[in-house]
């Protein structure tokens, strides 16, 4: 959040409480230079032009918001570390600060995915070969996607159809690349993993909803 600034919603209108302090994963002692409005225009951009980097998305539509190298390790999976989870985030960000957040090489954050709250947009910011450093967990960060949600876990209003849709195609599309079973063992919040001191997705998150979708993408995919 830039400094005085009013936290947005998803339907454009105003919070009337303060926002609440930021992930500690995406808080970071450089200040984020560029405006608001340039950095909507930047994402926008992105998403209205095929991505420089299209050929790198694995997975059919997510435009390419590539993180700094420094913020996660190169790698060869799933030959050189199995991939059997799933980590769901919640951003407690902006689309725009997390994407600039990830290309900051000094946060030592990322994820492999980030989806917009307003219309399920989808970005890449790791290739699925690759470690992202997402979950606290390093152990994690090697068996697992990390996807996160833009939102605040507190106001379920982020979490829109148009995101929950988009989010669980690309969360059945990842079980199937990978064999990963559509459950609750594989498909975990960030605060299911061991060791870590956050709550994200939160109370809001609507799990069932969520694997219902997942599985009914899977199921889609498999045909008749």
């Amino acid at each position: 959040m830039h400094p005085g600034a009013t936290p947005r919603r998803p339907d454009g209108g105003r919070h009337p409480l303060p926002p609440p302090s930021r992930r500690t994963v995406l808080r970071g002692t450089a200040a984020v230079t560029l405006t608001a409005a340039a950095t909507q225009a930047t994402a926008s951009a992105a998403f209205a032009a095929p991505a420089a980097g299209a050929a790198a998305v694995d997975h059919p539509g997510a435009h390419w918001l590539p993180a700094s190298p420094a913020n996660y390790r190169a790698a060869r999976r799933p030959h050189s570390h199995a991939v059997d989870r799933v980590v769901v985030h919640v951003t407690q960000e902006d689309f725009e600060d997390t994407a600039a957040a990830f290309r900051d090489p000094g946060r030592r954050v990322s994820a492999h995915y980030l989806v917009r709250s307003a219309d399920g947009r989808i970005g890449q910011c790791v290739r699925e070969k690759d470690i992202a450093r997402h979950s606290g967990d390093p152990g994690h960060d090697e068996r697992s996607i990390g996807i996160e949600h833009e939102g605040r876990g507190h106001d379920p209003r982020w979490f829109t159809e148009e995101m929950y849709a988009a989010s669980a195609a690309l969360t059945a599309g990842v079980c199937a690349r990978y064999g990963i079973p559509p459950d609750r063992t594989h498909i975990l919040g960030h605060a299911e993993v061991p060791g870590t001191l956050h709550t994200d997705p939160g109370a809001n998150w609507d799990w069932d909803r969520y694997l219902t979708l997942v599985r009914a993408g899977l199921a889609a995919r498999r045909g008749p």
